[in-house]
């Protein structure tokens, strides 16, 4: 089962966990919500993906709310950036417009949660 750890905000940390043998590094600060001094995910990017050379790919996550913001991240040496509100309001108002009231409403319709289409392009 590959391990990947999530948290790294630091280069050396990175290694370390390279070298225990993890399969990629999320680089987050879990949104700032833990500790209100933590750098941003972006401004440590960079060393954490100095610190893995190459060895497993680098994800990152925390504020990213549009293109722009993943190219960055991208151009900075990301391997994939994953995001979560811009696609949670995407959601709601998608189904607003559907008239769904509630998650079980939300379950049972099968077009919000996956669109048919989705399955076509794998």
């Amino acid at each position: 089962l590959p391990v990947i750890v999530k948290g790294v905000m630091r280069g050396d940390d990175a290694d370390e966990a390279v070298r225990k043998g993890v399969h990629g590094i999320i680089v987050s600060n879990h949104g700032g919500r833990q500790m209100d001094s933590a750098p941003a995910s972006i401004e440590v990017l960079s060393e954490v993906v100095r610190a893995v050379k190459g060895r497993v790919p680098v994800f990152i996550d925390g504020g990213f709310r549009n293109g722009r913001d993943i190219f960055k991240a991208v151009a900075l040496g990301a391997s994939g950036v994953f995001i979560g509100r811009p696609i949670l309001w995407g959601l709601a108002v998608e189904v607003g417009t559907l008239g769904c009231r509630s998650i079980r409403e939300i379950q049972e319709c099968k077009d919000v949660v996956v669109d048919e289409k989705y399955f076509a392009k794998l």
